[in-house]
């Protein structure tokens, strides 16, 4: 057992759960059913299967086979997260947030630290833009005229 690489891998996955839990947290602070929890999972499981990919294989090549899957699983469990309400789609920025999520795990196990960063970054800073002030009452306007529009 190689403890300097096992350090190393603990490291990553501390790291992607903690970047999912940030991620999360936003969600959690404006009401969203995805939260804290849900988002570092995603992260911690897509860390854990990118080492596993990365040590499980004979000499230096990784198994891209279990990120693909990371990705195709994820996609399918937002794609049940996604409904049609009154017209609307609901989910979807949770779906792709989760998806974005399972990236900054990924690129975390396979040692991409300032991309995994600055990804769970950009994917905050897009989800808290939303409450800004103004924000809303523009998506309003832009959704009542859309409304308008179609003689509804």
């Amino acid at each position: 057992m190689d403890w300097q690489l096992e350090m190393l891998m603990i490291l990553r996955t501390l790291l992607a759960a903690s970047l999912g839990a940030l991620i999360g947290w936003e969600r959690e602070q404006h009401g969203q059913d995805a939260g804290v929890r849900t988002y570092a999972a995603v992260a911690l499981g897509a860390s854990s299967f990118g080492l596993i990919s990365m040590h499980a294989t004979a000499g230096n090549q990784i198994d891209t086979r279990i990120a693909a899957q990371v990705v195709s699983g994820i996609g399918f469990i937002g794609a049940g997260l996604i409904m049609r309400e009154q017209g609307r789609a609901t989910g979807l920025t949770t779906a792709a947030t989760l998806w974005t999520t399972a990236a900054v795990g990924l690129a975390m196990a396979f040692g991409m630290y300032i991309v995994s960063t600055l990804t769970a970054v950009i994917t905050f800073s897009i989800l808290a833009a939303h409450h800004l002030p103004g924000w809303k009452k523009n998506v309003a306007k832009k959704h009542d005229h859309k409304e308008e529009e179609h003689g509804a």
